[in-house]
């Protein structure tokens, strides 16, 4: 075991400036501890017995996010950690391992009051190390608070994504096939040896249906009623292939009404043939639209990540429109909100100028409070979200309102502080919402929570300018 001197603990640069005689009484009150190698010092959740000072070996420190330990950092020699002066911690944060066998000098909770009143300078050098480790965790915790909330969203993402993929690669291998049918129909209608006149009458009826639109949505029956119809005078005209030209053919907005328009320009035995090559183009119209609609669902998520993560910014604020960050989160959660039969009501006022602001961040605070809101929610089946933005004073308010059991009085005043959560272990992190607050801090910003059963409100207020 080292023998621990006031020489020795000024050889550690935040108490290098420390009087020996306040560091002997440092000393003399503490409590001297071997650890050795596999053993837990400590875990989260445990009581903090008083202020830690690693005088040799090495030990790792754990924090548990969601189902997953990572590690914080590592504990050496001459690391200073445990309770500090004027710290709030009253519990553990982190599980410490020990990895060397460890000897540590602990000075107890219970004895910082006099270390406060009469020793200045040691105090003074402890705070100076309690606000240096509070900067470097909430950088630290920040950034990875971030990375799971990408991490929560990777799965939707992956599920939403692959649904457009695969359509677009199910469109692609069948117009392929498509493709492959279309001489065959173009060479019948060849034969046909048509005019100038009767092709352009032709392919003026089939784009002004096009041109038209779909029809409005149908019930089945309705549905049924008109390819019925159209069947009727396909087979009228002994129309090869009726049964897949009439289906088609409802779907765009063609009736009987057309059919008899083209055989005003045509002579009976051409109708069917006429008919397979218009076909043939809607089939293709058909399955391009549903790569072009699969292709813009892809590009749409992708832009949300982009506007998400704001990756294409630098690290100084800017005028950002908070409206677009809203609606990037989510898209973001829009699979999450979809499982959890969640309805959106976005109640934008789109006039409000913007505020200057790191956008990313701003992401990040609309992530947690939005996806807080589905968590609670979530047990009911389903739920409706709003989020509303509007001018409050001389600040842009945004509120995000869900319709869930509501938030008890006795945590409401909790919710914010760093680790607490209402979570089952290994869901949350108790960071989330300290993040919160923090982000909105730094932007100057305010938050404030009201909620009742069936009404939580969550009120963000962004100054306009700093």
């Amino acid at each position: 075991m080292i023998q621990v001197t006031a020489d020795w603990l000024q050889t550690i640069d935040a108490l290098k400036d420390v009087p020996a005689g306040q560091l002997q009484w440092f000393i003399d009150n503490s409590e001297h501890h071997l650890y050795p190698v596999g053993n837990t010092w400590f875990k989260a959740g445990d009581a903090v017995p008083g202020t830690h000072i690693v005088i040799a070996g090495r030990a790792k420190l754990y924090l548990q996010q969601y189902n997953d330990m990572v590690e914080l950092m590592t504990l050496e020699p001459k690391s200073i950690t445990g309770y500090l002066p004027f710290s709030r911690m009253t519990k553990v944060a982190a599980t410490c391992d020990v990895v060397e066998p460890i000897q540590v000098l602990t000075f107890p909770k219970a004895k910082i009051d006099d270390l406060i009143h009469h020793h200045f300078e040691l105090t003074q050098a402890l705070v100076h190390v309690m606000t240096s480790r509070v900067r470097e965790f909430t950088g630290l915790q920040q950034q990875s608070e971030k990375m799971m909330a990408l991490g929560k969203l990777s799965a939707g993402l992956t599920h939403e994504l692959n649904n457009p993929a695969s359509a677009i690669l199910r469109g692609a291998r069948s117009l392929k096939q498509h493709l492959q049918l279309v001489p065959d129909v173009f060479k019948a209608l060849m034969n046909l040896q048509l005019s100038e006149t009767q092709v352009d009458a032709i392919n003026n009826i089939m784009f002004a249906v096009l041109q038209q639109g779909p029809p409005p949505p149908m019930g089945m029956l309705e549905r049924g009623d008109k390819t019925d119809e159209l069947l009727d005078v396909l087979d009228k005209y002994k129309v090869d292939n009726a049964m897949d030209i009439a289906e088609n053919m409802v779907d765009f907005g063609f009736s009987e009404v057309h059919i008899e328009q083209f055989r005003k320009h045509i002579a009976d035995n051409a109708v069917s043939p006429v008919l397979n090559w218009i076909n043939t183009n809607l089939v293709t119209e058909k399955m391009v639209t549903d790569i072009e609609e699969a292709a813009a669902r892809i590009s749409k998520l992708v832009d949300s990540v982009k506007s998400f993560t704001h990756m294409d910014q630098g690290q100084d604020k800017s005028p950002v429109d908070v409206h677009t960050g809203l609606q990037s989160t989510l898209n973001m959660l829009d699979y999450k909100l979809r499982k959890s039969n969640i309805e959106v009501s976005r109640n934008f006022d789109t006039t409000l100028p913007q505020v200057n602001a790191f956008a990313g961040e701003l992401n990040q605070v609309w992530t947690n409070i939005i996806d807080n809101a589905i968590d609670a929610m979530e047990p009911n089946g389903k739920g409706h979200l709003t989020v509303a933005t509007a001018m409050d004073g001389k600040c842009l308010a945004v509120k995000i309102t869900d319709d869930g059991p509501g938030i008890s009085p006795e945590i409401k005043d909790k919710i914010f502080d760093p680790f607490f959560t209402t979570k089952d272990i290994g869901k949350g992190t108790g960071m989330g919402l300290d993040i919160v607050a923090q982000i909105i801090r730094h932007h100057r910003g305010h938050y404030k929570v009201t909620s009742e059963p069936g009404n939580t409100t969550f009120t963000v207020l962004l100054p306009l300018h700093d």
